[in-house]
């Protein structure tokens, strides 16, 4: 029998049952692949997190969907430092504890703000983005139910990535966002032949006071059909929004989850000028709400 320590935490979230949970296993060197998929699946969240040791971080981790393994996210980032300072792992340097995570797609930088011993917020920085494939209005809208005339004149439907592609979809409101209903035949067709992991659609404006985005998260099952909060592609938005012109800072409050019944917040800051987008800082709360041992048996 093989055991190892795990948490589950809810990243984006203040308060326990909130923002996007996300288990995350500790001392995971041994496990390979599939064996962390099968946890991923067994766990059944939108994504599990293992943490390794690191030949060039402090810390290294890889995330898993239950359907396969990407190579950046934002909420296993926030769950994991907010995991590694509750384990006891990374300790606390005052307010502002500085530290690296490997990746997939590399190092990142993560920072960790604590008052009086306690953890308030991490931010992540991810890295540059890429503006990949644009898609026209009039195949993507179907796909979540609407038509063109329910996305935002004049923005551009694109997949771009900081770390993991993701179709970015400006919708025109709120309204309009409420009625989305992801068409799962079609979107799964439509991306075998597409560039993108998932598909983020938003709005300008939020659903409470200090909001300034609200977003819907689609993938495909296995993995969950609506993702509370999601950090990878929120930065994405955000460099998307910088970029086109349709927000008129390059820092902001991005909301999600609340017609889930699990609200989450993040902020936002896009480094650099909209033609020369250098990284995005995305952070939030996380609170740890399990803490455990996983249990691997070994057949006899």
């Amino acid at each position: 029998m093989r055991e190892y320590p795990f948490f589950q935490v809810d990243a984006f979230g203040d308060r326990p049952l909130s923002g996007n949970p996300c288990a995350v296993v500790f001392d995971a060197d041994d496990l390979d692949a599939t064996t962390m998929l099968a946890i991923a699946r067994e766990m059944n969240l939108s994504e599990t997190a293992f943490v390794c040791r690191s030949l060039v971080a402090d810390f290294g981790a890889r995330y898993f969907t239950p359907a396969e393994e990407i190579p950046l996210a934002g909420h296993p980032t926030i769950a994991t430092a907010l995991a590694l300072v509750a384990g006891g792992r990374l300790a606390l340097a005052g307010p502002l504890t500085r530290f690296h995570l490997e990746l997939p797609v590399g190092p990142i930088p993560v920072e960790v703000f604590a008052t009086d011993g306690r953890v308030e917020r991490v931010v992540m920085t991810q890295p540059q983005p890429n503006f990949l494939t644009v898609y026209p209005a009039g195949a993507v809208a179907p796909l979540f139910g609407l038509v063109p005339e329910d996305l935002l004149s004049g923005a551009p439907v694109q997949t771009v990535s900081t770390g993991t592609p993701q179709l970015m979809v400006p919708v025109r409101d709120l309204a309009a966002l409420r009625r989305a209903e992801l068409d799962i035949p079609a979107y799964r067709s439509f991306r075998e032949g597409a560039d993108f992991f998932s598909a983020h659609l938003f709005c300008l404006g939020g659903v409470s006071e200090g909001g300034a985005t609200f977003a819907r998260h689609f993938v495909s099952p296995p993995d969950l059909l609506e993702d509370p909060f999601t950090g990878s592609a929120t930065g994405a938005m955000g460099a998307n929004l910088w970029q086109y012109g349709l927000i008129a800072a390059p820092t902001f409050v991005a909301e999600q989850g609340h017609w889930l019944g699990r609200p989450g917040r993040a902020t936002v800051e896009v480094v650099g000028p909209p033609d020369a987008i250098a990284a995005v800082r995305v952070g939030g709360p996380a609170v740890v709400v399990v803490e455990g041992v996983l249990r691997l048996y070994q057949a006899s």
